[in-house]
């Protein structure tokens, strides 16, 4: 009977610290950023193959931003308690999971994820100890990045798309050359992602006395700001296109599955699975399946071009 209690009692625990994480709501996008810079790498040298480190790298910066989910949510903990919705999904705020306990899994899981970046080499050891930084001071209530306007971007945008893609790219190269302004276009898509966050929610924040950036700058603003990332995003990587930092025939990919993607049916809800609010909100899940799609085509055709 006791063994029966205590077996449970641990079952809840591992379950609370894998809600924690709240792994769903990242793993999409952080492999198909990863797997990019690796791509670029190994087309930029012509000569390296994509090997073990890979996978090594895919899921340091799984755990990594894993890290930092669990670091906002047992420091939001207290504030989530008061709305049932927000407590139900936040395992130390509904009492799945202790503060310390929180604090405990946070911790191993900073340390295996330092493991997995050493082993990947010391590029991404020491991008992935920035993006780890950023993660833990982005909710950390003594520093808080997310609560300051320009630094809840900028912060944001590093740890969950611009660091995940150069930790990628620095496992397998060391020349970035023109490579750093596709990392610029990744760092700016994530921070239309961002700003779309913060205009989604932008009248609870608002009532609530935040100070985030979309509320500073006002919603007109914030829009110009959110269409702007993604327009100069875009243009950054057409230009990688053109100087053949990309390859022209990736192309293809997506323009035989966009039309049936894009057209086949209007969601109404975004990536997060939250209402829509403006158009770019409802194709976030098409276009996030597109890129992920291409992505996975690239990586084939690289490694069996390798094997040949």
């Amino acid at each position: 009977m006791m063994t029966d209690f205590v077996s449970n009692e641990v079952a809840i625990k591992v379950r609370g610290v894998v809600r924690l994480t709240r792994w769903r709501e990242y793993v999409p996008f952080v492999i198909p950023a990863t797997v990019f810079g690796a791509l670029l790498a190994a087309r930029a040298s012509q000569q390296t193959t994509l090997d073990w480190r890979l996978l090594v790298v895919i899921l340091a910066n799984i755990l990594a931003v894993g890290y930092g989910f669990m670091i906002n949510d047992i420091e939001d903990a207290p504030d989530d308690a008061r709305e049932a919705h927000r407590a139900a999904r936040n395992p130390v705020a509904n009492g799945e999971l202790t503060r310390t306990q929180g604090w405990m899994a946070s911790g191993s899981v900073a340390a295996v994820t330092l493991i997995l970046y050493a082993l990947a080499g010391i590029w991404p050891f020491i991008i992935g100890l920035l993006t780890l930084s950023l993660c833990h001071l982005y909710s950390w209530k003594p520093v808080r990045l997310k609560a300051w306007p320009v630094t809840d971007i900028v912060s944001h945008s590093l740890m969950l798309s611009g660091l995940l893609f150069l930790s990628g790219f620095f496992t397998y190269g060391n020349n970035p050359g023109l490579v750093w302004l596709v990392a610029l276009a990744a760092t700016l898509i994530s921070a239309y992602g961002q700003l779309y966050n913060q205009l989604r929610d932008f009248e609870m924040d608002k009532a609530a006395g935040l100070n985030n950036t979309a509320i500073i700058v006002g919603k007109r603003n914030a829009y110009l700001l959110m269409y702007s990332s993604v327009a100069v995003a875009v243009l950054l990587m057409l230009y990688a296109l053109y100087m053949q930092v990309i390859p022209l025939w990736i192309v293809i990919v997506p323009l035989l599955i966009a039309p049936i993607m894009l057209f086949s049916r209007t969601p109404t809800r975004d990536m997060r699975g939250s209402t829509t609010t403006d158009i770019s909100g409802t194709m976030q899940v098409q276009l996030l399946l597109i890129a992920n799609l291409t992505i996975a085509v690239w990586l084939v055709v690289t490694m069996l071009l390798r094997i040949r």
